[in-house]
């Protein structure tokens, strides 16, 4: 399942089923052409009660803002999916206090590695060892369902099975999902920031939820925009599950801020964009240590090599 909150206070929706390749395209073509500032698309399998898969429809939905431009998005559409599609879209006005609620409403506990993404409705569903992360609906993206949330947690637990890092920076916090993950994991100081002020409040009310409040303290910043990040390089462990224009526009501010041997966990790519997000990276001296793709979502591990003075201890 592609997924993505909406976008704060967004009262307009485009809804529209079909098959899941178009489904995909559309919320693609979306995401590619639109500020996720303002409008944000997802495409996941309809709810259904038949037994045959190949009967089951996709739903793909683009919340907005503003009053989209019909006509401009049907074009869109067309460009994607056909005439068709574009002439079966259907756009409406949504109620801002439902959608939030609707969007998490029956989605199952979700586990990456030894961590549960969980609601306060499957608390039961923890294991002895288990690390519960409760995230709850919120105007902040990070839910543990979308493949890219869930591809960082695994290779957050990839990365704790060797080394305990010291210093950590979520950029793009978003629900503050991961730096309460990995406050959880090696009990230390998160920092922790997101553009968006509505998702600076939910992961500090995230934080407080999971008892993390001491380690995760978000801050509003743009990039590494604010003193308290600079103050906590150099860092050994770096998550960016934004973008892929964003994170090659930054690669080079974000490595300045890694310590040597320092690792940084990239999310939020499609396929295509895999190509240039090592490449920015690359040229900052790093190189590729793991790759994870989840439906259709990629998340790379990429490693700082060790000063020379390092390698000769």
């Amino acid at each position: 399942m592609l997924e993505g909150l909406p976008p704060n206070k967004a009262a307009h929706v485009m809804r529209l089923e079909c098959d899941e390749g178009i489904a995909r395209r559309i919320a693609d073509i979306i995401v590619e052409t639109y500020d996720p500032a303002e409008t944000a698309a997802s495409a996941f399998e309809a709810v259904t009660n038949t037994k045959d898969w190949k009967e089951v429809p996709w739903i793909v939905e683009v919340y907005f803002g503003h009053p989209p431009d019909e006509d401009g998005i049907r074009a869109l559409v067309e460009c994607a999916a056909g005439p068709a599609a574009a002439a079966a879209a259907v756009f409406a006005r949504i109620d801002q206090k439902d959608w939030v609620a609707a969007s998490l409403e029956g989605l199952v506990p979700v586990r990456a590695g030894r961590f549960l993404v969980h609601g306060a409705h499957d608390r039961a569903a923890l294991r002895e060892n288990d690390i519960g992360l409760e995230i709850e609906a919120a105007l902040a993206f990070g839910t543990g369902h979308h493949g890219s949330t869930r591809g960082c947690l695994l290779m957050l637990d990839r990365v704790a099975k060797r080394r305990k890092p010291l210093a950590i920076l979520d950029l793009g916090t978003g629900s503050g999902v991961l730096a309460i993950a990995a406050a959880r994991l090696f009990h230390r100081r998160v920092q922790a920031s997101d553009i968006d002020s509505v998702s600076v409040a939910a992961a500090a009310s995230n934080a407080r939820l999971n008892g993390a409040a001491a380690y995760v303290r978000p801050v509003h910043a743009a990039g590494l925009a604010h003193p308290k990040l600079a103050a906590g390089a150099p860092y050994d462990l770096v998550f960016a599950n934004i973008l892929a224009r964003p994170l090659r526009r930054m690669a080079a501010a974000v490595v300045q801020h890694m310590a040597s041997g320092g690792e940084i966990i990239l999310s939020g790519l499609l396929a295509r964009d895999v190509p240039g997000v090592i490449s920015a990276y690359g040229a900052q001296g790093l190189r590729l240590s793991h790759r994870l793709e989840i439906e259709g979502w990629v998340t790379l591990l990429m490693q700082r090599p060790h000063a020379l003075a390092d390698d000769e201890d």
